[in-house]
């Protein structure tokens, strides 16, 4: 191990083990005296990964407990592949709920930036759903839908508490092809912090998004609010077979 590449060597190792787990949230690390002996660098080398562990958010010095994993997870929500909260969770493992607040019928003049983005005239009726998502017991995202009520007109509670894309494809026989989206920072509304709570920083990754049926229909407009310290993407989205 080159001198210059020993602090990184040790944050990269230390938190690749963060991240999986090794270290779990909550969980104080080796004091600097360990770490020293446990890699064979000095106390200031140790302090320089530390301390990149610090800006990355990964962890937090306390005084009189050392460094503590305050780490949490991230909700990575791949925009390469268009996939549903469930399908994203169930791949990952994670244990996750849906809860819903919102199932009403209303027509498109009600939305205007709703109706100008799926091209509806005024009369078009529309769903309008919003449903929160839990991992692992804590709210990460709100999600807010406005779909083509004459395309889903047996839409239920119960297929929206579970999976809306299975509904779409598997029980009306519809093939999602892709969307485009587009990312905003925003800042907290009461919405959000009765939602999400008073988190720090109050801001949201708020994700508006026009999904497309396989002959371009647009039946889907999307806002999708995620905590901004919580959230990655990736691209442009296409419905994976």
């Amino acid at each position: 191990m080159k001198k210059q590449n020993k602090f990184r060597h040790i944050y990269e190792h230390m938190r690749n083990a963060i991240v999986d787990g090794t270290y779990a949230y909550g969980t104080q690390l080796p004091s600097e005296h360990q770490l020293v002996d446990q890699y064979n660098v000095s106390r200031e080398t140790v302090r320089k990964s530390l301390n990149m562990l610090v800006s990355d958010g990964m962890i937090q010095k306390i005084r009189g407990k050392g460094s503590v994993v305050i780490y949490q997870g991230v909700t990575e929500f791949p925009f390469a592949d268009l996939v549903s909260f469930k399908e994203v969770q169930q791949e990952r493992g994670k244990a996750h709920q849906t809860h819903l607040h919102v199932f009403e019928k209303i027509v498109a003049r009600d939305v205007p930036t709703v109706q100008q983005a799926l091209d509806l005239s005024a009369d078009t009726r529309l769903w309008h759903i919003i449903r929160d998502r839990k991992i692992e017991g804590i709210t990460k995202i709100i999600d807010e839908d406005y779909l083509l009520y004459d395309l889903f007109p047996d839409l239920t509670e119960d297929i929206l508490l579970d999976s809306l894309y299975t509904y779409i494809e598997q029980t009306k026989g519809y093939e999602i092809s892709f969307s485009s989206k587009s990312i905003t920072f925003e800042p907290f509304g009461a919405a959000e912090y009765k939602v999400f709570g008073d988190v720090t920083p109050d801001y949201t990754a708020t994700v508006r998004g026009i999904v497309h049926l396989k002959d371009t229909t647009k039946f889907q407009y999307n806002i999708s609010k995620h905590l901004a310290t919580e959230f990655r993407f990736v691209d442009f989205s296409r419905r994976q077979k």
